[in-house]
């Protein structure tokens, strides 16, 4: 039996939102702002944006990465 037109459009329309959903959950994810710090000799720190000295680096980050930017 044919599908009706509107079901066979809804359900298409309904697939495509539900990957744009997936896409935009998994960029927000993927885009969370991280740092690893590597220090002489091999060790290395794992920073967290929203401490004490995440916010520092990331401002100063910021500040490198707009001044890059107008050069």
């Amino acid at each position: 039996m044919i599908e009706k037109p509107h079901r066979f459009l809804l359900d298409r329309v309904s697939s495509y939102s539900e990957e744009g959903r997936a896409y935009l959950r998994r960029r927000r994810i993927r885009s969370r702002p991280f740092a690893r710090v590597r220090y002489p000799g091999g060790t290395e720190v794992r920073i967290d944006p929203d401490g004490e000295r995440g916010l520092e680096l990331f401002a100063v980050a910021r500040t490198l990465i707009d001044d890059g930017e107008r050069a």
